[in-house]
């Protein structure tokens, strides 16, 4: 979950990121966080449950990491 604020150089600056999973809390200096995390945003659809509905999430790099060590099939990853 990320916090925003209205500043007056921008339009909304960052404040917090709340890690959806563990209610961690990622450290935001300047608009800027200091540690990356996972933001997931589905539009669901025709033909489900939630049509018409946004759904967003943060997750901190751990639980990101406990949640993909549990799939069956591995993800996918690319060196850049």
């Amino acid at each position: 979950m990320r916090q925003f604020q209205e500043c007056q150089t921008t339009e909304r600056e960052m404040t917090k990121v709340i890690c959806n999973c563990c209610g961690k809390e990622i450290d935001v200096k300047n608009g800027i966080p200091r540690e990356d995390f996972l933001t997931v945003e589905k539009q669901w659809g025709y033909f489900s449950g939630k049509d018409g509905e946004t759904h967003r999430f943060e997750l901190c790099e751990e639980c990101y990491d406990r949640l993909t060590a549990s799939f069956r099939i591995p993800v996918e990853t690319e060196e850049k």
